[in-house]
């Protein structure tokens, strides 16, 4: 295969329609054999590689399909399975593989968290004392030999082994990840091996963990694992790919590996090819990532073409090639199906299909401009009229903004000031329960909200049926002991998308899809122009429920930094400056949710660490206005009223001082996973305020057994006094079903009823 010079990284899995999503839903739920949900997605592949190819995508992936996660794939592709999931030998069956996944009843499910600085969620490796790695599996050449079947010449993509080491975890301080890359390495030449055997000429090979700091051990990582790999006859090439940030100082490393080819992204770190032209590389192959693979704007095509002219000036034509700057799968599908946007907000959006196309264009250019010129002027002219558009900017925004000083994001008083308050205020028990805020949304639900959107059903029969849900929500938790009660979210659709269709600024699609995990998918808000709130957006329904009930009853909110995190956000002004306006809107709903009588609202913040930049020097700048954002949302209440936050699968050793300047005054996390080692940062800066660790694992269908969830808080209890510790799930209960929400609350609340017991004796 010749260098192509049209190439992907990656493609969306779940499908033009998620057809991948409801047949995995259907197989976990017994309603589809194997053999039915394997034939599916194979036809998914077929499609997607048909479509690359036709869009001129000369080198398009395989392996880049995954049933639930591409890391999970290489964990079983190399044996890494822990023990408790009691598989021996021969190749890992679909009850495994989705048991490492989701968990069983008889096994917890492996730690998720987030890839990178993105809202996709990967499974982490685990790495045990007398691992035993072997190669479980060939789905790596499988699907190569699928897609060639079809005559269609693939790049096969793996995660690079140093990257997979790195972003796995030893389970033990035996474990040591110079240990595990001297084991996988053997499996990655033969699998390699196998690739070149099968015809592959080249192969992608993902190092995003270049992007990091890496400390001394971490680059000899590099440097063992390719000074054995690169360069072998009988392997592939190849291409060296990097995304979500510069290489940096991590460029000579990068370059010493002699991989063939060097991947580079040059949508979020434009500046390093200029760093890369200045460096010998003779013979080297660059892929320019000028795509946005991340966002849902078209590409400025002048912009794009003085990097694409500089590097093949350098490294000649033949050794330049397009591409996004990382895998599609973060983008939705295709906009071709979206015919409710307007019209002007629409042309100036690519989809990942559409981004193919942008690709291939490009490519037709890598000898020079001439080539396109007649679509450079007709994208010259759509980027012209987006700057212009009135839009875009609001005046009222702008005024609101300059008008914010540093008095609008502090509470009245320190915290130990307002515990007194609430203490007085609230009177709640030891060791208070609650839950998340989201209960499950049923078929039920989303039938009636469908038949609402559709105009089946009117605004006072879908409000009924939403009251009926919220009364019957109410009172479950009332039943069960609940001390501080959620009105269940029945009438929201997602945590994002449900503020984003009632603020200004923001557009939505019908189809923009990306998965979050395993088949879970969310459709991010576009966020086009300023923001601002028109009305109350949650009032309504959260004093409804307050009404119903003498307990308290929380607000729920979605945070500053969570909006713009999961939002596809405007990139023609600072990211923090469209939070400051999300943050001013959020502020107005908090005002207006206290003076409806509601004494505790929470403002969920589960992206603010996916938010931080890959590089701690960057971490200072983005930690100070996301924080403020949140500050600045939180702050108009008086001392009585609760704030509360929560956040999921986030390392929080990176940011633990800055969690503590949220100032919330109740935070609550996803810790049952990890089984407490969370709270560790929160002990080591003596956290003065009031925490909530999740004490089971909502992502996995599971009820926890008699005494899990006691000895999670005896962890916690440990670390924190009894007046500071909250008792819930780790995450919203949306994707639950209510039989096993009735049985796990009622286990939490039990637990913290003998746990408050005999804290008391």
């Amino acid at each position: 295969m010749s260098f192509a010079k049209a190439s992907n990284l990656g493609f969306p899995r779940m499908g033009r329609q998620r057809e991948l999503k409801f047949a995995l839903e259907k197989y976990w739920k017994g309603e589809l054999d194997e053999a039915t949900l394997l034939t599916a997605a194979r036809d998914l592949r077929a499609e997607h590689w048909g479509l690359q190819r036709d869009s001129g995508i000369e080198a398009p992936p395989s392996n880049d399909f995954s049933l639930y996660d591409h890391v999970l794939d290489m964990a079983v592709t190399l044996g890494a399975i822990p023990a408790r999931f009691k598989h021996v030998g021969g190749s890992v069956d679909l009850k495994t593989y989705f048991a490492m996944a989701r968990g069983s009843q008889d096994a917890t499910a492996m730690e998720m968290t987030k890839w990178f600085d993105t809202n996709y969620h990967y499974v982490v490796p685990e790495f045990e004392p007398g691992m035993h790695y072997q190669l479980l599996s060939e789905k790596v050449v499988a699907d190569y030999l699928e897609a060639k079947a079809l005559v269609v010449e693939t790049r096969p993509v793996l995660l690079g082994p140093v990257s997979f080491v790195l972003l796995g975890k030893p389970t033990d301080a035996t474990v040591t990840r110079a240990a595990v890359l001297e084991a996988v390495l053997p499996l990655y030449e033969e699998l390699l091996s196998r690739l070149r055997a099968a015809g592959a000429a080249w192969v992608q090979v993902d190092e995003p963990c270049l992007c990091l700091d890496l400390d001394s051990d971490a680059q000899k990582l590099y440097r063992d694992a390719y000074g054995r790999l690169s360069g072998h006859q009988s392997l592939p090439k190849f291409m060296l790919t990097t995304y979500f940030g510069a290489l940096g100082e991590n460029l000579d490393l990068a370059l010493s590996l002699q991989t063939a080819g060097l991947h580079l992204d040059l949508v979020r770190a434009p500046q390093q090819l200029a760093a890369l032209l200045a460096k010998d590389t003779q013979g080297l192959y660059v892929s320019l990532g000028l795509i946005d693979g991340r966002n849902v704007w078209r590409t400025d095509l002048a912009k794009a073409m003085t990097l694409l002219e500089a590097a093949a000036k350098t490294f000649g034509p033949d050794r330049v090639q397009v591409a996004p700057s990382c895998s599609l799968l973060h983008s939705p599908f295709d906009l071709d199906t979206e015919q409710k946007l307007d019209a002007n907000v629409r042309s100036w959006m690519s989809f990942a299909k559409q981004k193919l196309a942008e690709i291939a264009l490009l490519a037709r250019a890598i000898g020079g401009k001439a080539a396109i010129k007649d679509e450079l002027d007709e994208n010259a002219l759509l980027i012209a009229s987006r700057k212009s558009s009135p839009l875009i900017h609001k005046e009222e925004v702008a005024r609101r903004i300059a008008a914010v000083d540093a008095s609008m994001s502090s509470r009245e008083n320190p915290y130990p000031a307002r515990r007194e308050q609430q203490t007085k205020a609230l009177a709640l028990p030891l060791l208070p329960t609650t839950t998340i805020g989201s209960f499950p949304q049923t078929a039920e639900v989303r039938k009636m909200r469908a038949a609402y959107r559709n105009r089946k059903i009117d605004q006072q029969a879908y409000d009924r049926f939403v009251e009926e849900e919220t009364e019957r929500c109410i009172r479950f938790q009332e039943k069960i002991g609940i001390d501080v009660l959620v009105h269940g979210e029945f009438e929201r659709n997602d945590m994002v998308e449900y503020f984003g269709e009632q603020l200004e600024g923001f557009v939505f699609s019908e189809n923009g899809w990306v998965q979050s995990y395993g088949s879970r998918c969310v459709k991010p808000p576009i966020i086009y122009g300023d923001v601002s709130r028109p009305k109350p957006m949650t009032v309504r329904w959260v004093t409804y429920a307050q009404s119903l009930s003498s307990l308290p009853v929380k607000g729920m909110l979605t945070g500053p930094v969570t909006i713009l995190q999961w939002s596809f956000v405007r990139d023609d002004q600072p990211r923090s400056q469209t939070c400051q306006q999300i943050a001013l809107a959020i502020r107005d709903e908090v005002t207006d949710l206290e003076a409806a009588g509601i004494k505790i609202i929470q403002i969920d913040e589960p992206a603010i660490r996916e938010g931080l930049p890959l590089r701690r020097a960057d971490w200072p700048e983005y930690l100070n206005w996301s924080v403020n954002a949140f500050r600045l949302a939180s702050s108009g209440v008086s001392d009585s009223t609760q704030i509360h936050t929560h956040m999921c699968y986030s390392e929080f050793n990176d940011m633990i001082d800055s969690i503590v300047r949220m100032d919330a005054d109740v935070i609550s996390m996803e810790c049952s996973r990890s089984r407490m080692e969370l709270l560790d940062a929160f002990h080591r800066v003596r956290y003065p305020n009031e925490i909530g660790p999740g004490v089971y694992d909502i992502h996995s269908p599971r009820v926890p057994e008699d005494g899990e969830m006691e000895g999670l808080l005896n962890k916690a209890l440990e670390v924190f006094t009894p007046q500071q510790l909250w008792v819930n799930p780790d995450c919203g209960l949306k994707t639950r079903g209510w039989k096993e929400v009735e049985l796990a609350l009622s286990k939490m609340v039990e637990t913290a009823s003998v746990l408050r017991a005999s804290l008391k004796a």
